[in-house]
């Protein structure tokens, strides 16, 4: 490796500061996934309020969603740019400061703007950051971490809603808008707590054996490169000798990986289904002639098997027999996931009812504590950032299209049965093609620890890695010392020449 590598042996703590850092994780995801839902309890008071529709005022959630999901790759370049823990500070305050101001709003436009787009910017703000310092703490245990922090959402989401009725119904919803912009200023203490981890970060691939190690390199480029060795957070490279630095905010040569490609048509094809059920099931339940206490109680059972089964899925998936196989473990539950709506589509008892929303929670939660740990594990800890976003952008469509069209279908056919067939063959074929491609498509060995690759082999991740590092990339105009997220070499490429970047008036070299 060149100057400022990682040193052999030394990677993320998996523990100490990790559990603040876990913790934060937890309550960051509990807010983003939770809150845009909790806030549809105040819906009918503005309804009232504004005289609006409930499909004007769901908008106020939708827009959440949307800024949740489709800024991601704007929350990639910032963190590129910034670090983690200043934007968090950033995304709380702009929670913060949209609820605040929606509680002084006269029009639903403004609730849109405040509530929707300005809560929601600065909730993404605060999710994305958040997952990717908890990837620089835990590698060994980064599978029981994902699943941890992702039983934040069930958490939260059965917490904030008692909450917000209990709000609307002795403040009224501007009050409740006020104290829960308040809440959200927990976002910046969570952000606070993300600390750069000590030492070198995350610990690149390495090719084989025989590779010398980093040390020698380091102490060849001299003190200084070795001071810059030392600073903690994502490990940086300097700018070439003699040449303007250059950064790359947004690694899009990412979606050349073949891995980010089948995870990316996965995430799509789940998001088209995959929360339709939980959105129509209490209306599918009063229809089928079950009482209103008692349909609203079937989201309960879901949230409470949801909030077992994710940090379970998260130790199981951290097993070494199973962790190098983690993706098929993820299409094993989109599978399950998709067979849950197709057998529970003529469910008409409570009894039945049930089962499917003790199948479903499982079965949800398996997804929910595995998908991040599935990214990971395709594209490397230095890609995840840029992956990250670009995937929450996808998805965002997929979420968009998928609800809205299942609800304008129950509202023209008066028929739930149709929707759950067609949610549940979009879940399980998205888990079946995760299957298939990981099997038939992918390089990649599953013989060996996520993170590393077999002797000898190379996996779609490094190949792209190493095609985009031998590019010359136009440089910009950049105050000096700044520096750029270290990349990993390709097999058969020599040390010092993965470091090497063109000066003025020097070509780039080949790797």
């Amino acid at each position: 490796m060149g100057a400022g590598g990682p040193r052999r042996g030394e990677g993320p703590p998996d523990g100490g500061w990790g559990w603040a850092v876990l913790g934060a994780c937890f309550v960051v995801t509990g807010f983003a996934y939770g809150f845009p839902k909790a806030v549809s309890v105040f819906f009918r008071a503005l309804m009232r309020d504004f005289g609006a529709g409930y499909s004007d005022t769901a908008w106020v959630s939708s827009i959440m969603l949307a800024m949740l999901y489709g800024t991601g790759p704007v929350s990639s370049i910032l963190v590129t740019r910034f670090g983690c823990r200043p934007v968090m500070l950033v995304g709380g305050l702009l929670a913060s400061a949209g609820m605040v101001l929606a509680s002084f709003a006269t029009r639903l436009l403004e609730l849109y703007l405040t509530a929707g787009v300005l809560t929601g910017l600065g909730l993404a703000l605060n999710f994305q950051p958040s997952l990717i310092m908890l990837g620089l703490y835990f590698e060994r245990r980064r599978p029981l971490a994902n699943g941890l922090a992702a039983a934040g959402s069930p958490v939260f989401l059965s917490a904030l809603s008692p909450l917000g009725q209990q709000l609307l119904e002795h403040f009224g919803w501007r009050g409740g808008f006020l104290l829960l912009g308040g809440l959200l200023l927990h976002c910046c203490a969570c952000g606070a707590v993300m600390r750069p981890p000590p030492g070198p970060g995350p610990r690149p691939r390495r090719d084989s054996a025989d590779d010398p190690p980093a040390d020698a390199d380091a102490d060849r480029r001299g003190a200084g490169a070795g001071a810059d060795a030392e600073r903690p957070g994502l490990r940086l490279r300097e700018a070439p000798p003699g040449g303007r630095p250059r950064r790359r905010l947004l690694d899009v040569a990412v979606c050349a990986d073949r891995a980010f490609a089948v995870y990316a048509v996965t995430k799509f094809l789940m998001a088209l289904g995959l929360f339709v059920p939980a959105i129509l099931l209490v209306n599918y339940a009063k229809d089928a002639g079950v009482p209103d206490a008692d349909a609203a109680f079937l989201l309960s059972v879901v949230g409470f098997v949801d909030i077992v089964a994710r940090p379970a899925c998260g130790a199981l998936a951290g097993l070494a027999r199973l962790r190098p196989h983690v993706a098929y473990l993820f299409s094993l539950a989109l599978v399950a996931n998709g067979l849950t709506d197709l057998s529970s589509a003529r469910a008409r008892s409570y009894g039945a009812l049930v089962a499917f929303c003790v199948a479903f929670g499982l079965s949800y939660g398996m997804v929910g504590a595995l998908q991040f740990e599935v990214l990971m594990a395709a594209v490397g800890s230095l890609r995840f950032p840029s992956a990250l976003g670009l995937v929450l952008l996808v998805e965002a469509v997929a979420v968009l299209i998928g609800p809205p069209s299942a609800g304008r279908l129950v509202d023209a056919l008066k028929n739930y049965e149709i929707i759950f067939y067609l949610a549940g063959s979009e879940v399980a074929l998205a888990g079946i093609f995760m299957a298939v491609a990981t099997k038939c498509c992918l390089r990649r060995s599953r013989d060996t620890p996520p993170g590393q690759v077999a002797e000898g082999g190379a996996s779609d991740t490094e190949d792209a890695e190493a095609e985009v590092d031998s590019e010359a990339l136009p440089t910009g105009a950049e105050e000096p010392g700044s520096r750029e997220p270290l990349e990993v070499p390709s097999p058969g490429a020599r040390p010092a020449e993965a470091e090497v970047e063109a000066g003025p008036g020097r070509d780039t070299k080949s790797v």
